[in-house]
């Protein structure tokens, strides 16, 4: 499979998932946590998908196109690893939907950050949330959802809390 092949697989996988996502969380109430603005596709896609939801958003720093930067108020700047934590304690079990696409390229440090962020996803999830990522977030407080048809495993994942 071609690079190409490869990244429109991804692409089509990670929006199938959003929409799945969306679809399970219509009647929770709370915001979604979109960790990864990248260059903003996703957030819009959410924006978008989901026009009546705060979206909080986090991210080293901002290089989105600029019809998709969030406001300053929904925009969290720096490490992971420090702003997730933070905002995991201020809003503590409300978040419907959490989008973490936090995938470098190097699928060992990709993995480690999953694990270092999982305790801040896990306490930020309301009960019937649902974690959308592109690393696997595997622990006993979150049960896989099923990936929509099309979708091969390991290429994206599907969770719902406890």
């Amino acid at each position: 499979m071609s690079r190409l092949d490869s990244a429109i697989r991804r692409l089509e996988a990670q929006r199938d998932c959003l929409d799945r996502a969306a679809e399970l969380v219509c009647r929770l109430p709370g915001p979604v946590f979109e960790v990864g603005l990248g260059n903003g596709r996703t957030y819009d896609h959410l924006r978008k998908r989901m026009p009546e939801r705060t979206i909080l958003v986090f991210d080293r720093h901002v290089a989105a196109h600029p019809d998709c930067i969030p406001p300053a108020e929904h925009l969290f700047l720096g490490d992971f690893r420090e702003t997730l934590p933070a905002a995991a304690e201020r809003f503590r079990g409300s978040a419907a939907l959490i989008h973490a696409d936090i995938g470098s390229g190097d699928a060992a440090a990709s993995r480690s950050l999953a694990h270092a962020l999982k305790p801040a996803v896990i306490r930020l999830l309301a009960r019937g949330g649902v974690l959308v990522s592109d690393q696997a977030f595997d622990d006993a407080n979150l049960q896989g959802e099923a990936l929509p048809a099309h979708v091969a495993p390991g290429r994206y994942f599907l969770y719902r809390s406890d």
